[in-house]
């Protein structure tokens, strides 16, 4: 999951086709925009909040493309402030998500489990692709390597809210909902909080590098 998947571009002189490097990070970056659409939507339809849970997963996966397109145009100085801006989103959507969870748990409805379950595959099968098309790149260097494997892994998230749906069938409750909606909320939380952390310190590191220490002799 994104949560823990905080990938930059790799060096351009370490990519063997660049132009199909960056062709396949816009698509990526279209994919997971338009599932983070598609999720928020089905998951206010259907009153599922892992589908909302797994949304900001999305979202956070078309900003680190974002950010990756942004360090192949050379545009550097963005990337600490788009982690920043990844970290925020992440941490609100996670403090709603785990507040709404809360409140449903007294005062909720069981979700649609058939919305839940046809949106969840879509999501799988659109990982799936973007990994797929991203496994020509998995040999690069580290950070080629970490948005293969991101893509990959994000596809646990899409197959846990495919188990919540057969859960809240199976049982009639909203349980299995709640359970994965706290759970990935919480890696959300935890996700945002440590790219926060690490954003504001590459920040200080380049303030220092930029000269703007002169009061030290």
């Amino acid at each position: 999951m994104s949560a823990h998947c905080d990938h930059h571009a790799p060096q351009i002189e370490a990519i063997v086709d660049l132009p199909r490097y960056r062709k396949i990070l816009w698509i990526a970056l279209i994919v997971n925009a338009t599932m983070f659409l598609v999720e928020i939507g089905a998951g206010v339809q259907a009153g599922s909040l892992s589908l909302l849970a797994d949304a900001v997963d999305f979202a956070g996966d078309a900003l680190n493309y974002a950010v990756s397109l942004a360090v192949l145009a050379s545009a550097l100085a963005w990337r600490a402030r788009a982690a920043i801006l990844k970290a925020v989103s992440m941490i609100g959507f996670g403090m709603y998500v785990l507040g709404a969870t809360v409140w449903s748990v007294w005062h909720g409805e069981v979700p649609q489990a058939l919305t839940m379950g046809v949106v969840a595959l879509m999501a799988l099968v659109a990982n799936v692709s973007v990994a797929w098309m991203l496994y020509a790149f998995r040999e690069g260097d580290a950070n080629m390597r970490s948005v293969w494997l991101c893509s990959r892994n994000d596809a646990i998230g899409n197959v846990a809210v495919f188990m919540a749906a057969l859960g809240v069938f199976g049982t009639g409750s909203a349980w299995p909902d709640l359970a994965v909606a706290s759970l990935m909320a919480a890696l959300a939380l935890h996700g945002g909080w440590t790219v926060l952390r690490q954003a504001r310190g590459e920040i200080g590191k380049g303030n220092i590098k930029g000269g703007h220490h002169d009061y030290v002799h």
